[in-house]
């Protein structure tokens, strides 16, 4: 058992690899009475080509089907595995994004029957042929629930823009269309290869002790029978720097038209410390350049360009990066014109001052420092982090030896020609 001691953040975080490659991380949290417990595989929406486990050729399965074998996992021939938590008194969850499905649960007693039902239902795969067509129906209506959720179709409107064609363009759900070819051999095909505990990490944090629940997983893992630990060998089309399309519009049932500018992040190779400097100095600049003190902010707000929905956002994984900013406005094409000046003047007259970031850094470490008391954001930010071989708990170091150097560099990689797009959503009734 590894024990690493971040002096700064006064936490301990225990550390255990099982011989059957599964990464096991228990986090005390003293003074806390919920434990928080996620089961997390490197297997998101992205992964739609791959090499099967045991196989030699790569194979390409139908777009959500990541999703799709989230849902499937909870079914069992047994009955519902929600009310095995229910019983137990606590609140279990799943979720799938780009690159990582988790599989939770929150509880303030009964730990370990909950920690053992957390790793016998992931580790239980159950589909039949029936049950997945059962399953269509009920991801349909969900696909089509999202369809009519302006601000999500304007989200994953605006990556459609950005990217022509990497899988992160394609909704993390699927479509109604793609998920009807899901079988239940497609099903077991994605979860032999992905699902192996060498391709994941188990994560608690809160009321637990850290021996004993290293001890307990370590046990069940033991009793269990798993082959032998190899590679997921994954596959990705070539993506071209320069946004795929220009500008998109769309006319739905909103009382006031949305704005997103879209900026694609090129040189996104990379892991690791590098990747974490990358992710925190974007994250600063675009702070610096929109954030609720910008000048930006000020003018956009006073003119009544942007309301309490304006937001921006940075993400970036191995292979992919983007940023997106957006509002709800009555001016969208006078929004449009100054979020792009703000861009334009940053390109052209660099100014970010040692002052401008050592005031956003202080607001970042302030804010970090709070989130450390939430369960749930160190669980889910933590499998993000090592999944891409970084440590939530090098954030504030990094965040503190930011240099405008660094800030310059991210802002070069995020906002260059030809990598922005312009997605809006009008009312209806202008369509008419």
């Amino acid at each position: 058992m590894n024990k690493i001691h971040f002096d700064q953040l006064q936490e301990t975080l225990y550390h255990q690899k099982l011989d059957n490659g599964l990464n096991v991380y228990v986090l005390p949290k003293e003074g806390f009475s919920k434990t928080y417990v996620t089961f997390t595989t490197k297997y998101g929406s992205v992964d739609r080509t791959f090499i099967p486990r045991g196989g030699k050729e790569l194979v390409t399965v139908p777009d959500g089907i990541a999703h799709f074998l989230e849902h499937k996992m909870f079914e069992k021939e047994d009955g519902d595995v929600f009310q095995q938590f229910s019983q137990n008194a606590a609140a279990a969850n799943a979720f799938t994004s780009f690159t990582r499905t988790s599989y939770l649960f929150s509880s303030t007693s009964e730990l370990y029957e909950n920690t053992k039902t957390l790793l016998d239902f992931v580790q239980q795969p159950y589909f039949t042929e029936k049950t997945v067509e059962k399953e269509k129906g009920i991801i349909a209506q969900e696909i089509t629930m999202y369809d009519d959720q302006a601000d999500w179709r304007q989200y994953f409107g605006t990556i459609e823009n950005l990217f022509e064609n990497h899988p992160v363009r394609i909704d993390i759900a699927g479509t109604v269309e793609t998920i009807q070819d899901i079988t239940a051999e497609h099903l077991y095909e994605c979860y032999e290869t992905f699902y192996h505990p060498s391709n994941m990490v188990f994560f608690a944090v809160g009321n637990v002790d850290p021996e004993e629940m290293l001890k307990f997983v370590e046990q069940d893992q033991q009793a269990k029978s798993f082959e032998s630990p190899e590679p997921v060998v994954r596959s990705f089309p070539s993506e071209p720097d320069y946004a795929a399309k220009k500008r998109s519009e769309l006319y739905m049932d909103v009382s006031k038209p949305k704005l997103m500018i879209g900026t694609k992040c090129r040189n996104t190779d990379m892991s690791g410390k590098e990747m974490l400097i990358r992710e925190l100095a974007s994250d600063v600049t675009l702070d610096i350049l929109f954030g609720r003190s910008s000048d930006f902010f000020t003018k956009a707000y006073n003119e009544g360009l942007i309301d309490e929905s304006f937001s921006y956002e940075f993400n970036l994984e191995n292979g992919f990066g983007f940023a997106a900013i957006g509002s709800d406005t009555e001016k969208p094409e006078e929004l449009e014109k100054l979020i792009k000046s703000v861009f334009e003047d940053a390109k052209n007259n660099w100014s970010i001052t040692d002052e401008q970031l050592e005031r956003i850094r202080k607001k970042r470490i302030g804010l970090f420092m709070r989130a450390l008391n939430s369960p749930e954001y160190i669980a889910n930010q933590f499998t993000h982090y090592n999944f891409n071989e970084m440590n939530l708990f090098d954030v504030v170091p990094v965040l503190e030896g930011l240099t405008t150097d660094q800030l310059k560099s991210a802002f070069e990689d995020l906002y260059y020609e030809d990598g922005q797009t312009t997605m809006t959503i009008y009312p209806s009734e202008k369509s008419e």
